[in-house]
């Protein structure tokens, strides 16, 4: 080869120009539906076929059901989860205060200790009082029916709510109060708007 020749130079292709476009998004993974367990599910809708728009069912999950009743109804709808259901007996009884809605509810955590099929199943039977803002000292102007009759193991648990919350329950053979002084004239104390002196 001679001085005169030269060897080409090999030029490199130029870079892809880049895009300014957003990559295309990935297809998002839904969460996968959970299925409504089928024994739940059957309770809830005997309960629902029996009262109709009496009831609304919260929430139906494995071991767990959730249904709402006004006052007027919770005797029948208790009575009928009692007898029918053959939920037997109240686990415990919460009260939740609810001022903006001018509510307090009360919800019943309702078992059985004599069917197999609902030994590890908690029915929840939740219904509202209209909350008064200013209970007298007997704390009877908010006022719910008592399940004693129906629920024996209510008793307590229905006391507790009386002076905690200010929740009078027509029909219980004992209203009186349970944890407090008799001498308590505050407000109940799980009620919101309740301040401790001196904070």
């Amino acid at each position: 080869m001679s001085s005169s020749e030269t060897t080409p130079v090999q030029q490199s292709a130029p870079p892809a120009p880049q895009s300014s476009a957003p990559p295309a998004p990935s297809e998002s993974k839904q969460p996968p539906v959970k299925e409504i367990p089928p024994f739940e599910k059957s309770i809830a809708d005997k309960i629902e076929s029996q009262f109709g728009s009496k009831v609304k069912i919260d929430f139906v999950k494995p071991l767990r059901i959730r249904i709402k009743t006004s006052k007027e109804d919770v005797l029948q709808v208790a009575k009928f989860v009692r007898d029918e259901m053959h939920y037997d007996h109240a686990e415990s009884v919460t009260g939740v205060d609810f001022p903006t809605e001018k509510e307090i509810e009360v919800v019943y955590h309702l078992g059985s200790y004599t069917d197999p099929q609902l030994a590890n199943q908690v029915l929840a039977l939740a219904t509202r009082a209209p909350r008064e803002e200013n209970p007298n000292p007997g704390f009877d102007s908010t006022r719910l029916p008592s399940l004693r009759d129906i629920f024996y193991s209510v008793e307590f648990h229905e006391r507790e709510c009386f002076e905690m919350l200010g929740v009078y329950f027509d029909g219980h053979p004992d209203n009186r109060r349970l944890l407090l002084p008799e001498d308590w004239a505050d407000l109940p104390p799980l009620r919101k708007d309740f301040r401790n002196k001196g904070r």
